[in-house]
């Protein structure tokens, strides 16, 4: 590790990966648009990028002359762990009190920084969030199916887990570091805001409005990986808010709980979805429509059998309850699968968009009203339980 003994009063953490052509850039413009009369060190956490990023970091730190308001420390970490353990571990070396944690390759403006620092010493609040969708905000360079993605995730997080804040899946934000002391992260995926403002009690929140463009030099971190990563964060959110409803009485967390279980059974039957479709339309050349609405009738079976068991916790399997049952639960569904085959079928051959993809954002947009509908009518819960 490369690291400076100035005592910073702002640390702004950058997790990186292969990001040579962005990262000089990055670091210096965070220079140019520094907080007034404020001690700032950039922490780089990179996780033994192939391109160089973080030697170019450390060449960049040591050709600074000026380094008694602005320096640069560099963690290099000897295998890729992950965004959400590179902005831990650069948190655990943080100096200053206030904390910012943002990308490397421009979506994040560094000149917003100010503004991230004074609306949280001025403000009085926990942590602050550069918003893409309040009023004022907006997203630039994205295509159509990578809006979805990002949409679909942040209805996720704001439905099912009782979230207000319009961004939640934001990775722009600034926030006061005592405010997570004793909080355990699990550190999967890459959006510990989400995990911050479910697990911190009583939290303040203030959002701003700021235009996210998307990177122009570098590759996307963004695939199928990462959205099964996001998925799986839900499940063991769940297990959280489960531990924390023993002393909880507050229906949010209840519904967290069980939405959080649906979610991740969820995620099984998209890999039974997928799976399943990918098979009968590579191995048996099927139409992708039909291999699609097979696909549903497997996941569906599944989903109900685990949904009932593990989710709403209905260990009753005499054979008149069950059926009646998995015919409400199929009902539910179907409408999901229409959903789910509109989808599939106006991104298909209306807006060109991969089959693969395709399906995984159909699936995910069926999955959160499939749990409203099988919470209430078919397993008998208040929606708001």
């Amino acid at each position: 590790m490369l690291s400076s003994a100035i005592n910073a009063e702002v640390s702004i953490i950058i997790p990186t990966y292969n990001e040579s052509e962005n990262i000089k850039g990055i670091l210096h413009s965070i220079k140019e648009h520094l907080p007034k009369n404020t001690i700032v060190e950039a922490i780089v956490v990179d996780d033994n990028s192939p391109d160089g990023t973080g030697k170019i970091a450390e060449d960049y730190f040591e050709s600074l002359k000026e380094k008694t308001r602005y320096t640069v420390n560099v963690i290099n970490r000897k295998t890729r762990e992950g965004l959400s353990s590179a902005i831990l571990n650069g948190i655990q070396q943080a100096k200053g009190k206030i904390v910012v944690v943002m990308d490397s390759d421009f979506s994040h403006p560094p000149q917003l920084i100010p503004k991230l620092v004074d609306a949280l010493k001025q403000s009085k609040t926990d942590i602050v969030v550069a918003s893409r969708y309040l009023n004022g905000g907006s997203i630039q360079g994205w295509s159509i199916k990578r809006k979805m993605i990002s949409k679909i995730a942040t209805i996720i997080a704001k439905r099912g887990l009782g979230i207000k804040e319009s961004d939640p899946m934001s990775g722009f934000f600034a926030f006061n570091k005592d405010v997570i002391k004793g909080i355990n992260f699990d550190a999967i995926g890459y959006k510990i805001l989400l995990e911050m403002i479910v697990k911190v009690k009583d939290v303040s929140i203030k959002e701003i409005p700021y235009t996210f463009s998307d990177r122009e030099n570098g590759k996307s971190k963004l695939g199928t990986k990462t959205i099964l990563e996001f998925i799986h964060a839900v499940g063991k959110l769940y297990r959280y808010g489960k531990k924390e409803q023993r002393n909880e009485p507050r229906s949010s967390v209840k519904f967290v709980s069980k939405a959080a279980r649906f979610f991740s059974v969820g995620a099984i039957g998209l890999g039974v979805n997928y799976l399943t479709s990918i098979l009968f339309t590579s191995s048996l050349d099927m139409w992708y429509l039909h291999a699609t609405i097979l696909g549903i009738g497997f996941s569906i079976t599944s989903n109900f059998f685990l949904n009932k068991y593990w989710t709403f916790e209905d260990r009753e399997f005499t054979a008149k309850r069950t059926v009646i049952q998995y015919g409400k639960f199929a009902g539910f569904s179907s409408i999901g699968a229409l959903v789910q085959l509109g989808m599939v079928y106006y991104l298909v051959d209306e807006l060109s968009v991969s089959y693969p993809v395709a399906l995984v954002l159909a699936v995910a947009t069926a999955a959160f009203s499939n749990f409203i509908l099988n919470k209430k009518w078919t397993f008998k819960e208040k929606v708001w339980s």
